[in-house]
């Protein structure tokens, strides 16, 4: 069912973009047949959920040039072209590829210059919302990265500058040439690493940071188990991580089980929960929840507006603290 009540908007870092709390993640409907790929994906379903997730009121969304080699950032913009609504559009760059499809990095002027003219041109538009450093790889090419992002930015064809998975002295060297509207982290309940240095650091000096991977690529939804991960198609990149794979997957499991009792007293799924989570930090500005269809987006959109008591955040963290990671 689509919200009747309007989310509320959180500004981001030191620009005039109002963001719900929850915007859509675009990786997985890049589709499969790269490295970092999802498995194999209808492009219209991916359309049919970029449109469902605006219906409910989600105003932004962030891809990534490397997101199925181009194709996840042309999905995005044929669904925004077939929508009423006109979300912010976020993706990123130093992620590229080859003829042969191989993929390597490089922040050069000349390369994110290459970059930033692809992705307007796949995206249709003359200038992005927000244009973001994907990885500080290689790292003695970010200051050349960043400066060229800031020159691009002065042109007009970029609005707002951030980055992606910088720590706090990579962060520290590109502030010297021009100001980080946002970060891009991964956090979760799973991976809390960010809240040590990284989010009051940004929290200090006013960078927003919109957080990836709050439900852990899927495993925190409530809708994976054991024998959905034995069956994940070969190009599914989680079938290699961690916290996909046991000791830890048994563990991460009886976690979404107090997930979904938590949610089912306010009849959302585990995955909003997870959202939830995270949104309870101050440094937060918004989370990217991904989605593959309509009903997922469905399932998830409730994450625009559900938060945590202070008895329900505490139960996680006791669960989290008595049974660390193996």
């Amino acid at each position: 069912m689509t919200t009747t009540t309007s989310p509320s908007l959180h500004k981001l870092g030191n620009s005039d973009l109002h963001l719900t709390p929850i915007g859509f993640g675009a990786w997985a409907i890049g589709g499969g047949n790269w490295d970092f790929a999802w498995g194999p994906q209808n492009d219209d379903e991916s359309i049919r959920a970029i449109h469902q997730a605006l219906d409910e009121g989600i105003n932004w969304i962030d891809t990534a040039a490397i997101y199925g080699l181009g194709h996840s950032e042309e999905i995005v913009a044929k669904a925004v072209k077939t929508s009423s609504h006109k979300p912010l559009v976020f993706t990123k760059c130093a992620m590229r590829w080859d003829e042969n499809r191989t993929i390597y990095r490089s922040i050069t002027a000349a390369s994110v210059q290459e970059e930033l003219d692809a992705s307007l041109r796949r995206l249709g538009v003359e200038t992005i919302d927000l244009y973001q450093i994907h990885w500080p790889n290689p790292d003695a090419e970010i200051e050349e990265g960043w400066a060229e992002l800031a020159r691009q930015q002065k042109a007009g064809k970029i609005r707002w500058i951030g980055i992606s998975n910088f720590n706090v002295e990579q962060m520290k060297r590109v502030q010297a040439i021009a100001p980080i509207t946002s970060l891009q982290p991964p956090y979760s309940m799973l991976r809390p690493a960010v809240e040590q240095e990284i989010l009051p650091y940004c929290l200090a000096n006013g960078i927003g940071v919109i957080n990836y991977s709050p439900m852990v690529s899927g495993l925190l939804t409530g809708r994976m188990s054991a024998e959905r991960v034995a069956a994940m198609p070969s190009d599914d990149w989680r079938r290699k991580a961690v916290e996909f794979n046991e000791p830890r997957l048994s563990r991460n499991l009886r976690l979404v089980e107090l997930l979904r009792k938590i949610g089912s007293a306010h009849g959302v799924e585990p995955g909003v929960v997870a959202v939830a989570w995270t949104l309870h930090h101050p440094a937060i500005t918004a989370a990217i929840v991904g989605g593959r269809s309509p009903e997922q987006v469905k399932g998830l959109a409730p994450a625009l507006h559900f938060r945590l008591n202070d008895e329900e955040f505490s139960n996680i963290g006791k669960f989290l603290v008595e049974n660390p990671v193996a």
